[in-house]
């Protein structure tokens, strides 16, 4: 396996967080010795790359052989190794980890399943409704939909509690 790391924070986005940039990468050091021992027990050669953004440590897995990965680049296993991977990350620091997990690109993926879901709620926004209400999702995933909505022109709020919480969309 090979590692390679980035490091893209700005001075000011290191100092709003509570969080150092030393400190996510020491999460994602921790993250990519505990991916590498899944990635042997079920036998894939991978490759890893660690990045610090945005206040969060990002591992990505890719591989030579795609196919390698497309099992466990489903994205409900990409979530679930994520979870198990926060949780030997804060196991280790102690802190509660942020940490994003990519494998085989699955994080690209499900931007595009979350853009063609923000278009078919602004579907239903154009034919006349007010508002739009998408599913439950995690905070990432609504990050992601702010973001796509934002560059749409729309406005968008989450709302609820805990698995609730879910984002509503409407014109501004």
């Amino acid at each position: 396996m090979s590692m390679s790391t980035t490091q893209t924070p700005t001075p000011a986005e290191s100092e709003d967080r509570s969080v150092t940039v030393e400190q996510l990468e020491q999460e994602g050091d921790i993250a990519a010795d505990y991916i590498e021992g899944l990635l042997d027990i079920v036998d894939v050669d991978g490759d890893l790359t660690l990045d610090v953004r945005n206040g969060r440590a990002y591992v990505s897995v890719e591989a030579d052989d795609a196919a390698a990965l497309g099992a466990l680049a489903d994205p409900e296993t990409v979530q679930a190794v994520q979870e198990l991977t926060r949780l030997a990350v804060q196991n280790t620091t102690g802190r509660f980890s942020r940490l994003i997990l990519d494998i085989g690109g699955s994080r690209d993926v499900r931007q595009q399943e979350l853009a063609k879901l923000v278009d078919r709620a602004i579907a239903r926004l154009d034919e006349g409704a007010s508002q739009a209400s998408l599913p439950s999702m995690t905070s990432y995933e609504r990050k992601l939909v702010h973001d796509i909505v934002a560059e749409r022109g729309l406005i968008s709020e989450s709302y609820g509690e805990g698995s609730d919480r879910h984002t509503v969309i409407r014109r501004g």
